[in-house]
């Protein structure tokens, strides 16, 4: 409200004062805005004035003979026609405590005297413009009830729409989540009560969506989504529950099976059907999915965990090679545990050094001399003992832990390697390999943070051999280039690990600064006697004599194969034929026993 407006509401203002100058001055300046005054030298005086005729608002002293302003506030209060009167304290009482007094007794103000003219026009009209707008307010609630009463019926059927809303998905017009979980908690409550009313939940993620709405757009990603929710609905029982959980997530609820078989079949029916193209705004769409079973059994007590089950079988689907469908297990629940445990348990590795580094010896193959180690890393658990890396590697690099794991490997391998220096139990070319994880490559500053490694170890950065996997490089290659060059310009060794087993191709990897290609364990597995069975342990040998690269074969576990790899002109390998990955005491054991001459044929 503004404030020329405030100026003209008329009231009637009763001021009560014991002192007849505060009378006389307040009863001139309120009169002098227009405003009709009366006067009260006393409590009693007051409580007249007001049963006779209630004011607008009340100006109220509070230290009075008779009555003081607090008990005539209170029975003002306590009257139901009165108690709508706001009540301003006039006192030069400045204490917290009677101000709290003031207002517990119903003043809506607090004045201390010696007060201003201003303020009290300014507080006076604001609470007058307070009580205008309760006023109308309370004239306009009448009329709102008014209008609610003839919409009642128009929001009821909004209110029955919205509802609709909240339990469906409004793109295909499937149930949403929360219709779902509905349904899934009334399922689990007629199994309980009935152990033949059996039920069971497909977990749906369709496997080629993300390309199609990548290459062909988000409108053409809809109309997919509404076309397979169409087709899916033409498979299913009337009873039966197809949801959407969002995204290409969908979960059907099969209210009622006799037997497991029931479930595959229409799981084996659904991936047929979805096999079948989608005909898309002039496209040809093929488009396969996943599927994870969860059966129900006595133990589900949650839906949320029949959820979860499912989500836990499509994700081995999707491991086992998609567009298939997996049931759930429970030791497949264990197992997500026993993952979620370790992931915990990493973190907690990492800063209290339960983590070790093992070296496994890279040998001369025509002399069995050791002229270098490839560092692995090992977890030393307390109570599950020597963990491999596979178990924790794949999770470290799922939740981030992959990249300070990877700077803690390079620096320990390094200051080890330059203790041995130092105490030499090791020549001047002696080198150590270590892995580089694809996380890694992605950071900025990662020439930086190994330039700072081998600042603090003060190894030879030419005794360093950095090993990058062969899909890590091509996954950006032209950025890896850049920091392999930089690697290279310090005079680091650089080696492309699992050689064969990625999607390189060999235009690519002649521009990579590289010195070593690593032939993976996969490939020496299937050598033996017969020269047919070398695969493609030749054809990599050659091409880095082409590329004038060393290459290292690794996995030898036999004297076949360390022979013919030898017939191969292959100068370096590792493998449990010659060793085991061992801790750092044993493996300077193991140079200077010099103990796999015997081998050399």
């Amino acid at each position: 409200m503004n404030q020329s407006h405030l100026n003209f509401i008329k009231a009637d203002i009763l001021i009560v004062d014991d002192t007849p100058m505060n009378l006389r001055l307040l009863s001139t300046m309120l009169s002098d805005q227009g405003y009709e005054v009366r006067q009260a030298i006393n409590g009693k005086m007051a409580l007249t004035a007001v049963q006779t005729c209630p004011p607008s608002l009340i100006l109220l002293d509070i230290m009075m003979p008779d009555i003081d302003g607090y008990e005539v506030c209170s029975f003002l209060k306590n009257d139901p026609q009165t108690a709508d009167i706001p009540i301003i304290f006039l006192s030069a009482l400045d204490d917290v405590l009677d101000k709290v007094k003031a207002f517990k007794v119903g003043g809506v103000d607090y004045i201390t005297k010696p007060f201003e003219f201003e303020e009290i026009l300014a507080r006076v009209k604001n609470q007058l413009a307070l009580k205008d707008a309760k006023s109308k307010l309370s004239t306009l609630n009448s009329q709102l009830e008014k209008r609610v009463e003839q919409r009642k019926k128009q929001l009821e059927v909004a209110n029955a729409k919205l509802l609709e809303m909240a339990l469906h998905d409004p793109l295909t017009g499937l149930p949403n989540r929360r219709f779902l979980m509905e349904q899934l908690e009334q399922s689990l409550n007629r199994a309980k009560q009935d152990s033949q009313s059996q039920f069971a939940v497909l977990f749906l993620d369709c496997d080629r969506f993300k390309v199609v709405n990548d290459s062909l757009g988000h409108l053409v990603g809809d109309e997919l989504l509404i076309a397979l929710s169409r087709r899916l609905e033409t498979l299913l029982n009337p009873d039966d529950i197809l949801a959407r959980l969002g995204g290409d997530e969908f979960i059907i609820l099969l209210k009622s099976i006799h037997h497991s078989q029931q479930v595959t079949q229409i799981a084996n029916s659904i991936l047929e059907a979805l096999s079948q193209p989608f005909q898309l705004e002039g496209y040809e769409v093929f488009i396969n999915t996943s599927i994870g079973i969860a059966l129900w059994h006595p133990n589900y007590e949650n839906p949320e965990h029949l959820l979860r089950d499912a989500d836990n079988a499509v994700y081995k689907a999707k491991a086992l090679g998609r567009g298939r469908y997996h049931i759930f297990d429970s030791t497949m629940h264990v197992a997500a545990i026993n993952t979620l445990e370790l992931e915990t348990e990493l973190h907690k590795a990492i800063k209290e050094q339960e983590l070790v580094v093992y070296y496994q010896p890279i040998v001369v193959l025509n002399t069995g001399q050791i002229v270098g180690f490839e560092a692995l890393v090992r977890w030393q658990h307390p109570t599950r003992g020597l963990i491999s890396p596979h178990s924790f590697i794949p999770i470290a690099e799922e939740i981030g832990l992959i990249i300070p794991l990877g700077q803690w490997v390079l620096h320990q391998s390094c200051q080890q390697l330059q203790t041995w220096k130092k105490q030499n139990l090791v020549d001047d070319s002696f080198f150590v390999s270590v892995n580089l994880s694809a996380r890694q490559l992605t950071q900025l500053n990662l020439n930086e943070q190994v330039d700072q490694i081998i600042h603090d170890t003060q190894i030879n950065p030419q005794c360093l051999k950095l090993e990058i996997t062969e899909s890590s490089l091509m996954e950006n290659p032209q950025i890896a280039i850049e920091i392999l060059k930089k690697f290279k310009q310090r005079g680091i060794q650089l080696g492309i690990d699992d050689f064969g087993t990625g999607y390189s191709s060999l235009s690519y990897l002649h521009y990579f600064p590289l010195d070593t290609l690593k032939i993976d364990q996969s490939f020496v597995k299937q050598i033996d006697e017969n020269s047919k069975h070398l695969g493609l342990v030749p054809i990599i040998i050659n091409i880095a004599k082409i590329l004038e690269m060393n290459v290292i074969a690794e996995g030898i576990e036999t004297p076949t194969q360390l022979r013919q790899l030898l017939s191969l002109n292959c100068k370096l390998g590792q493998g449990y034929l010659f060793s085991r990955p061992v801790n750092a005491e044993e493996a300077i054991r193991l140079v200077s026993s010099n103990q796999w001459q015997n081998l050399i044929p």
